[in-house]
Formats: C-alpha cells, structure tokens, sequence
C-alpha cells in the first residue's frame, strides 16, 4: 500500500520546463541566492503545489509568489542558509489560500470542483497512478499536506511539522489517518 502511494506521488506529471534567461543584469545582494534556489528547488516545488491544489497553472502561481516574497524579504531574514524550508512552507500556505478563495467561490457559484485532470495529463498518467492521487486530492487539507509532504518529498517529523505548523505527534497521528483512509478508498475502487 505505501509503496502503491510512494510511486504514484513521487512521480507527478511533467511540469514543462520554461526557458531561463541567463544574461547578467544589476543584482541586488539577494538576487544571486535566490535565483539559484530557483533553479534548483522550483520544480520541486512546483510538483509540491501540484499536488496540492491540483492545476499546473495555480501551482506555478503559488511557487513563484512563494519567491517573490522571498526577493522582497531577503534582507530581513536572518538564516539565509534555511531558505528551502521558508519556501516549503510559503508554498503550503500558498496552497491554502487558493483553497480558501475557491471554497469562496464555490459558495457563490456553485463550483465545488476544479478540474484536476487535463487531457494530457490523463494520458500519461496510468490508472493506478490517477486512483491514488484522487483519492489523495480527495482527503482533508491537514491530511493531504502530510502524505504530499512525506511520501512525495520525503521529508522527516520535524520538517513536517515546521512546514505545517503543527506538532510532531500531529504529523504522525494525521499520516496514520490519511494512510488509512486512502487504504480504505483504493480497496472500494478495486
């Protein structure tokens, strides 16, 4: 079972690569450091807000907000050498908000649903692969947060914990129920 769920979102759809100018421009005393967290971590990140509001467009949204406000603070924030977990976490509560503007939305028009799948999308993804990410979108936000963070970045308790803002115990019991859930939604599906 774990390992059924650590396949299907370790290997999220391709996210397209976009072309990185590399031309040197005036630089703040920030701008080189972030540019290579850019580089390496957006991606990574990129798939994280996939998987956790369900459209490439809305996630890359949320990821380059998250290092936006990372240029615009880079002077004030001490640890410089932390910055991947601050954007983990600015990724996250990214995430939350288009969560709270659609629950918004939806009361007004009655959309509950965005469209999670795309047509390609669909196609490359095999049907196991898709069952077990539905069923992961469909499991409550503190949940789906600790079975993204776990299983798709392999990240430990603690930085679970400082990426939701929760106690370790919490990580562990929330995991314990999403495993179980999920577990339980696969076997109605099989």
């Amino acid at each position: 079972m774990r390992s059924q769920i650590r396949r299907a979102v370790v290997e999220p759809p391709p996210v397209a690569e976009l072309p990185v100018d590399t031309a040197p421009v005036d630089t703040a005393p920030g701008d080189a450091a972030v540019a290579g967290l850019f580089l390496a971590h957006r991606l990574g990140l990129v798939r994280l807000a996939f998987l956790l509001v369900g459209d490439q467009e809305t996630a890359e949204d949320v990821v380059q907000d998250a290092f936006a406000a990372l240029q615009r603070r880079w002077s004030r924030l001490a640890d410089h050498d932390r910055m991947l977990p601050y954007l983990r976490v600015a990724v996250v509560n990214g995430c939350r908000m288009v969560h709270r503007r659609r629950a918004i939305v939806g009361r007004f028009t009655g959309d509950r649903e965005t469209p999670f799948w795309s047509a390609e999308a669909a196609t490359l993804l095999g049907e196991t692969r898709r069952e077990v990410l539905l069923a992961v979108r469909a499991l409550p936000r503190r949940q789906r947060e600790a079975v993204v963070l776990r299983y798709y970045l392999d990240l430990s308790e603690a930085e679970i914990s400082e990426a939701m803002g929760v106690s370790r115990g919490t990580v562990k019991s929330t995991t314990f129920r999403a495993l179980r859930a999920l577990a339980v939604k696969l076997e109605e599906t099989r």
